[in-house]
């Protein structure tokens, strides 16, 4: 297939399943998803570190099942900091070389301990301490909820990078300018590190406009009614998130962004869609009649 396909690159996020049903899929997933030749994987960590067992889990699974680097989610939150450094020299000793660092949501009513990484920037300078760690860390174009203001987003960002990240992964952002203007006022910034656009596929809207409202990022009018009434009409709907979410990356595409990590949410359909279609992925994998 030709397609603007030869310099892309992409990664795929997926989280630990709480059931070993689930644990099943996931095996059969990134078999499908490998299929789109992606740079690596990464496995979500719950908050305060809920996850913990879960994800170091999958990451090894992913790892042995597709043979691909697999980045570790590591957050700082609701622990010490020697804590978080048994934990790092523990993933460095395993083999893992990529982490995704985060300060994570705090619990709520807690605060960060006092002998704790109060920040992502922390954690950053605290992970290149201890070793070569390929480090991503997370970006808002519309703006962290606790962030006083977009310039102050901006600075901390800047300081992750500072500290040792390689690149910044985006929050995912329907509104396709709203990421492109914030690519030109990271630039203007100073930011030269590579920019990772968060690609969602919607799998259930009413689901993401509920996760949304939580983690502050919008949904346009257009896009509810492009998917209003699609709720029960499951092959209709994938059929409209694999062009929403194309058209975004071709549009990206076109201003000189050639990386993508693909919010997966455990389920493959739609992200193997829309690489197909941007000339990703040369051979579909059957699917279970099932």
């Amino acid at each position: 297939m030709t397609g603007p396909s030869n310099n892309l690159s992409i990664s795929f996020e997926l989280f630990p399943p709480k059931t070993e049903a689930g644990v099943t899929r996931l095996c059969d997933n990134v078999v499908q998803l490998s299929a789109a030749n992606p740079e690596y994987f990464s496995v979500t960590y719950g908050a305060g570190g809920t996850t913990r067992e879960r994800t170091a889990r999958m990451v090894d699974l992913v790892r042995n099942r597709t043979g691909r680097p697999v980045a570790h989610h590591l957050t700082c939150v609701g622990a010490s900091r020697a804590e978080i450094d048994r934990q790092v020299e523990t993933l460095w000793e395993t083999g893992i070389r990529r982490i995704v660092a985060l300060r994570g949501d705090l619990p709520k009513g807690e605060k960060v301990p006092e002998d704790g990484y109060h920040d992502a920037a922390d954690l950053v300078a605290a992970l290149r301490r201890a070793g070569a760690f390929d480090i991503s860390v997370a970006a808002y174009p519309e703006v962290h909820p606790e962030a006083a203001s977009a310039g102050a987003d901006l600075d901390h960002l800047k300081r992750k990078l500072d500290a040792g990240a390689a690149r910044a992964i985006t929050q995912y952002t329907f509104d396709t300018d709203t990421i492109l203007r914030f690519v030109d006022r990271a630039r203007a910034a100073g930011i030269d590190a590579p920019i990772v656009p968060g690609i969602m596929p919607v799998a259930n809207f009413a689901s993401l406009k509920r996760f949304s409202d939580g983690c502050g990022a919008s949904i346009p009018d257009w896009m509810s009614q492009m998917f209003d009434g699609l709720d029960d009409a499951p092959e209709t709907r994938a059929m409209v998130a694999t062009g929403v979410a194309t058209e975004q990356c071709r549009r990206l595409i076109e201003a000189g962004l050639t990386e993508f990590h693909f919010y997966t949410l455990n389920q493959p359909k739609v992200s193997l869609a829309v690489c197909r279609t941007l000339g990703l992925t040369p051979d579909i994998p059957a699917e279970n009649a099932a």
